[in-house]
């Protein structure tokens, strides 16, 4: 990590933290409008961020709220990009969950069987 560097770029550093799969996604995003740097809207990808700066910006479903706590030289695992920022985020509820199959609809050969359902050839 590169503490004593001082500044970093929004996109680069949103990388870094992995909070976007790649640096051009997160250029988008901060190009777009959708990023916020404590709490004033950021319209360049170039725009530098530090220690102690506060970013806010939706990620799917969630916005999310972090503070930067360290920068970074690369893209490293998982682990190490997460000693990058604090999560300020509040908890939202839970998306509804998709209602369960419930055994509804045509059943299948074997069910049809086990219910009688099939056709019974008479003899006449």
């Amino acid at each position: 990590m590169n503490d004593h560097a001082g500044k970093i770029r929004i996109d680069k550093w949103l990388w870094h933290a992995r909070f976007f799969k790649t640096r051009s996604l997160a250029a988008r995003q901060v190009g777009a409008g959708h990023v916020r740097v404590n709490g004033a809207k950021v319209l360049k990808p170039s725009q530098t961020v530090t220690v102690e700066d506060v970013l806010t910006f939706a990620q799917g479903q969630l916005v999310r709220v972090v503070r930067i706590v360290a920068l970074s030289d690369r893209r490293g695992p998982a682990a190490e990009a997460q000693t990058l920022y604090f999560d300020m985020t509040e908890t939202q509820e839970k998306a509804p969950v998709n209602p369960k199959f419930e055994g509804k609809g045509r059943p299948d050969k074997r069910s049809r069987r086990a219910l009688g359902l099939t056709r019974i050839w008479e003899d006449h």
